[in-house]
């Protein structure tokens, strides 16, 4: 049996720990899965990232995806109440990187340039070059 001292002694919660991503703040991305199995309303919508939210940042707020509707209950004789729309956060392997010029979803990746830096970018899906962003 424990003893009085092992028994009282206080249990340490682990740490949410940060995921590693490749995406920043403002980025264009396109959902890619999620959502309903008979319908999907998100699916391939593009969007900038707005924000990282969640305990691990592991889900993004996406501009004009995934809005929901939030009704806003009147706080005090002079507020009004009413529907709002917001967007709602959607998880980080649900969307990609999209490219404007290729209008394709793209997987990033990092690669060391000649000069010795690191770079982030994508590989080009006709040439197979390294595409910097």
């Amino acid at each position: 049996m424990a003893s009085k001292r092992e028994h009282n002694k206080k249990q340490v919660k682990p740490v949410a720990v940060q995921v590693k991503r490749m995406f920043r703040k403002g980025d264009p991305v396109m959902v890619i899965a999620g959502g309903n199995k008979n319908k999907r309303p998100n699916k391939g919508k593009v969007g900038n990232i707005m924000a990282f939210v969640g305990k691990k940042r592991d889900r993004v707020i996406v501009e004009g995806v995934n809005l929901i509707k939030k009704h806003q209950r009147q706080t005090t004789p002079d507020t009004q109440s009413a529907i709002i729309e917001k967007e709602g956060s959607i998880h980080i392997s649900n969307v990609m990187y999209y490219v404007e010029k290729i209008r394709k979803p793209v997987r990033l990746k990092s690669q060391f340039l000649a000069d010795g830096t690191k770079a982030r970018g994508y590989l080009d899906p006709k040439s197979k070059d390294f595409v910097q962003i």
